[in-house]
Formats: structure tokens, C-alpha cells, sequence
């Protein structure tokens, strides 16, 4: 055999071997393991945020990312406390995921401060442009995107639910925690509402539940008083204390999350965060499958929720109108 042909067959049977080799490595590399980092707010025994992170975690599953096949969770329970949160959201950075999942201002704004090059998904945040995640809601344009609460305005809800629960009130504390910047624009939403509703509001700056107890017996010296509690990590952490603090000055209350109704609360008005999880699992995989968080829209909430806690409103003598029990997603008897 001539020496041209023998080269001419070890050519081909390179050529053959390569392109054999290349499915594979295709495959190698469709295949290859994604990193997924998710902050909470909350403890581990959270039921609530149990579910959420579950329900994230099925709708991933859905776009067919399999934990241990595909993708790895990094999760970190950093409860409601600020410190720890901090903490946590740098450990976080450091693993270099290739995307992270944050819950709320409480996390959002340390995970913005810990990297500015890792994407960032937030479940849930309020007016992100204005708190400076990011350029626009159309194109967000740094490492930020998700699904927003709502703009600042719709804040003033929270003041017209208390008005109908409970008629009477005239003066409302706006209970919020000065680590959370999107405590300033809900307070400048809800006082631009006060003024037709005859109501005169006060902000109640407060970072631990001993500050909430004596802000709180302070203000309830004087009658026909509400509260507004907020959005806050460690408010929802400490629900249960600041229920207990409300019902022991008699005072009616509308909370930002149905976590406080559930354990006592008069009434909420927020979005549905199971829907919000689903559809950051949504996003998640569009970023791990190649787009851009800046190219990604900060989408508004689809689905509302009203909760009223009857039993509640009977304790503190409220007559809750028909009218308005008809319009409500949920009441708790």
C-alpha cells in the first residue's frame, strides 16, 4: 500500500474517531452541573417558606432540572435577622453560583452589595427601581431581575383595608424597619393616602420587637389608633410576638403577609407568593440556559391576596361589612 493511501485512511479513521467524540462531548456539556444559590429569610422549620422553596423547587424539576443530575442548591435559612443575612448572603457569593435566588429587600439588597457580576432573581421585592436594583422595569440592565410586590403606591391598599375593617381608626403607625429601604416609599404612599381618608399617619422606625413593644404602648395611649406593619424579614420573623403585641393593646392591624393572620392577625393584603416562587423557577432556567438577567423584565404580581381573620375582628369588636367579606380571598374563622 502506498504511504499517500495509508495516510489518506489514517486521515479518515482521525476524522471518524473526532467526530464520534463530538456528541459526546456535546452531551458532556449540556450535562454539565449548574449551581443554584437560594437566601431566605427564615428559619429551616419555617412551614411557610417550606412551601415556597418547595414549590420552587417542583417547577424547576418541571423545566427538567433534577438536583444531582443537573443542577446543585445551595440554600441558606438565614432567618429574619439582618446580621445573620449578611453573613450569609457573602457565603453565598463566594460559591460563585451561577444564579441566586433572594426573598425580599431584607435579602436582596446584601446579595446586591456581595456581587454585582452574579445573577440575582428575587421572589419578591418592592419597587426595585426605585430602590435601585435596577435601571428600569423593562430592562433591568445590571445583575437583578425578578418579580416585584408592587410599586410603592399600591402601599396605600394596606391603609384602605384598615379603613374598611375598622372605621373608626383616625390615627395609623406605620410600623417599618429602617434596614429595608422600601420602608420609605411605602410610608410616602400611605401618608398621600391619608389625607382623603381622613386618617393622620406616623412612621414607626423599629428594628427589634423591644423597640416595636414600646413604640407600639406609646402610640396606643391615644384613641382610634391602627398599625401598618410593613415589608420586613424580621418583622415576619418576629409575627407572632407583634400579633401578641397588637392584640394586647387592642389594636387593628393590616399586615403586608398572611404569615400574621395566620397566627392571630387581623387582616392582610400582598401577593400570593406561591405564584411568585412558581414563576421565578421560570427565570431561574432561563438565565442557567444562556439569557441575561439585565435582558429579563421585572414583572408585576398577577395574583393578590386579602385574608381576614373573623375571629380576630370579633376580639377587638369590629364588625366586618358583607361587602367586604365578599371581596376578600380568605377568611380564617
Amino acid at each position: 500500500m502506498h504511504l499517500e493511501q495509508l495516510k489518506r485512511r489514517e486521515f479518515i479513521a482521525l476524522l471518524g474517531g473526532a467526530a464520534a467524540a463530538w456528541p459526546l462531548a456535546v452531551r458532556a456539556q449540556q450535562q454539565r452541573m449548574r449551581r443554584v444559590g437560594v437566601i431566605l429569610p427564615a428559619g429551616a422549620d419555617d412551614a411557610e417558606f417550606q412551601t415556597l422553596y418547595g414549590t420552587f423547587l417542583q417547577a424547576l424539576g418541571q423545566l427538567g432540572w433534577t438536583i444531582g443530575h443537573n443542577v446543585q442548591i445551595d440554600v441558606r435559612w438565614a432567618t429574619g435577622n439582618n446580621v445573620n443575612i449578611r453573613k450569609h448572603a457573602s457565603e453565598l457569593a463566594a460559591l460563585a453560583p451561577d444564579v441566586i435566588v433572594a426573598h425580599g429587600a431584607s435579602t436582596v439588597s446584601p446579595m446586591q452589595q456581595a456581587s454585582r457580576t452574579i445573577p440575582i432573581v428575587f421572589t419578591v421585592a418592592s419597587d426595585p427601581v426605585a430602590t435601585g436594583y435596577a435601571d428600569s422595569l423593562a430592562r433591568p440592565g445590571g445583575n437583578i431581575t425578578g418579580f416585584m410586590t408592587a410599586e410603592f403606591s399600591t402601599s396605600a391598599k394596606f391603609l384602605e383595608l384598615l379603613k374598611q375593617v375598622a372605621p373608626g381608626v383616625t390615627r395609623a403607625a406605620i410600623l417599618r424597619d429602617t434596614d429595608v429601604p422600601a420602608g420609605l416609599g411605602q410610608f410616602s404612599a400611605i401618608q398621600t393616602a391619608a389625607v382623603s381618608l381622613g386618617v393622620e399617619v406616623s412612621p414607626l422606625n423599629v428594628r427589634e420587637i423591644s423597640e416595636i413593644e414600646r413604640g407600639i404602648a406609646l402610640f396606643a395611649r391615644s384613641p382610634n389608633g391602627g398599625v401598618i406593619v410593613t415589608g420586613s424579614g424580621a418583622a415576619r420573623a418576629a409575627a407572632s410576638q407583634i400579633v401578641s403585641v397588637m392584640m394586647r393593646h387592642k389594636l387593628p392591624a393590616v399586615y403586608f403577609t398572611r404569615t400574621f393572620v395566620n397566627v392571630g392577625g387581623l387582616a392582610s393584603f400582598g401577593v400570593d407568593f406561591i405564584d411568585q416562587y412558581r414563576r421565578t423557577a421560570g427565570y431561574v432556567d432561563r438565565i442557567l440556559r444562556g439569557e441575561k438577567p439585565g435582558d429579563l423584565p421585572i414583572q408585576m404580581p398577577v395574583k393578590y391576596q386579602t385574608v381576614i381573620n373573623m375571629r380576630t375582628a370579633r376580639a377587638l369588636g369590629l364588625t366586618v361589612p358583607p361587602t367586604l367579606l365578599a371581596r376578600v380571598d380568605e377568611v380564617i374563622e
